[in-house]
């Protein structure tokens, strides 16, 4: 047995088990499963806010390209219409997450989904402690409602769904209803008793809590756990170690981004939502607080055709490779892979487990990270502040992420080169390959053919 083989078998042995559970546990399960489901009125307010600076703004790329400043005079003034986009979407973000954590736990116990999520934003403000004062009016301050809050959603939202979910499965705190009463009280009446003791639970924690932290819980995580996180985090290493780790799995057949995107979500959602916030006042990417976030560098430079930066791979293909598989293949996988989705790179190729392929699927995007974030850090182009979809075509991610900045797109266009680069020698050590099994196959089948006996006449 090959070392090669044996590193597969090694891998295959040792980290696909571990991979699988930690994908199907059901507290990561629920986290991640939140954060996707909430990405779309994410999504919605970023891309709003961009066409209210690319298109409305007399300064954005959009309008000076087809002088819609000359034309609509008083076009500045429709801004205002789309300015409170980020009320509804990134601001509320800790409401949605707390909620949704809850309903995907209560899903898993097959509980009341809904009331479970309702009962988590009723214990999340039972310990929201930042209110202010003024003029004898208490007002709800809303600093911990967004990003700022997450961990504490998310906290809440796992407590609020285990402690629900295991007491509504006791049909001894159930509160049965006669037949004649309405199916929606019934249904409220019959989870009242978990609902009553898990606010009770989170009236007490908050009481002990506000003795040793008067500020409350909220300042005390953020303090303590997220505002470090969230430090440690930014930076350059912790998207190469989770880029690693993403794409090693895709290799052994486990899809990494969904395994590592409850950690990854947790890290870079705050300074993602603080970079979108800061070019919705700022009307520009220029000084974005936050240049080295997941979104910024890895989906920005090293995602063109899906993880692994595989539309460099398919040009690659389409330059050199003589395999009529290969090339079979990358004629069928161009169209998806254009819209970054590479499941049938992945698996029709394949990358899995393939000795050859598997080198530069994980080196590239590492490459292509650093490549990207030079020109950033060096600000010769801004950070990419702007929240762009996931589907949208390679090199224009840094030109739309960074509110049309021309140079950023030349820089995706020359991450796209390096990759194809990178991806050349060994699709040509794939033609290499390919022959040499061919003719150990031919020479195979002669030698076969020559020792067979000669059948008597």
């Amino acid at each position: 047995m090959s070392l090669m083989t044996k590193f597969e078998h090694g891998m295959e042995r040792f980290l696909v088990p571990v991979a699988n559970k930690l994908n199907s546990q059901r507290h990561i399960a629920a986290i991640r499963d939140a954060f996707i489901l909430v990405f779309p009125l994410i999504m919605a307010g970023s891309i709003i806010i961009l066409l209210n600076f690319a298109v409305l703004s007399p300064d954005g790329f959009i309008a000076k390209i087809l002088f819609l400043g000359k034309i609509f005079p008083n076009l500045a003034e429709a801004q205002a219409i789309f300015a409170p986009i980020l009320q509804g979407s990134t601001n509320i973000m800790a409401i949605l997450i707390v909620f949704l954590v809850a309903r995907n736990l209560a899903l898993f116990f097959k509980q009341d989904e809904l009331l479970c999520g309702l009962t988590a934003i009723g214990a999340f403000f039972i310990i929201y402690t930042p209110y202010t004062i003024v003029e004898e009016q208490t007002y709800l301050t809303t600093k911990f409602l967004g990003a700022q809050g997450l961990f504490v959603a998310l906290i809440v939202g796992l407590i609020t769904g285990e402690v629900f979910s295991r007491l509504a499965r006791n049909e001894r705190l159930a509160i049965k209803m006669p037949p004649q009463v309405p199916p929606a009280v019934s249904r409220s009446f019959r989870v009242l008793v978990p609902v009553i003791i898990v606010m009770v639970l989170f009236s007490v924690l908050n009481y002990l809590i506000s003795l040793i932290a008067p500020a409350g819980l909220h300042d005390l995580v953020y303090k303590v756990i997220q505002s470090p996180l969230k430090d440690m985090g930014t930076n350059v290493y912790s998207v190469l170690i989770l880029g690693f780790i993403s794409n090693l799995l895709w290799v052994l057949g486990i899809h990494g981004p969904n395994t590592v995107a409850a950690i990854r979500d947790t890290i870079f959602t705050e300074p993602n939502l603080a970079n979108l916030s800061y070019v919705s006042e700022h009307g520009s990417a220029w000084g974005a607080p936050y240049p080295a976030t997941w979104a910024g560098l890895n989906d920005a430079f090293s995602n063109y055709g899906g993880s692994g930066m595989t539309l460099g791979l398919l040009i690659a293909i389409f330059i050199a490779s003589r395999r009529a598989d290969h090339r079979d293949i990358a004629k069928l996988s161009i169209a998806p892979g254009l819209f970054n989705i590479n499941e049938p790179v992945i698996f029709g190729l394949p990358i899995v487990l393939n000795p050859i392929m598997f080198i530069p699927f994980i080196v590239v995007p590492a490459v292509t990270t650093l490549v990207g974030y030079f020109f950033v850090a060096t600000k010769i182009i801004p950070p990419i502040a702007y929240q762009v979809p996931w589907t949208t075509p390679g090199p224009l991610i840094p030109f739309l992420g960074t509110g049309g900045n021309w140079l950023a797109l030349l820089v995706g266009l020359l991450c796209l080169a390096v990759s194809t680069l990178i991806y050349l020698p060994f699709v040509i050590i794939s033609n290499k390959v390919a022959a040499s099994d061919a003719a150990m196959d031919a020479n195979a089948t002669e030698s076969a053919e020559k020792t067979k006996p000669e059948v008597a006449k």
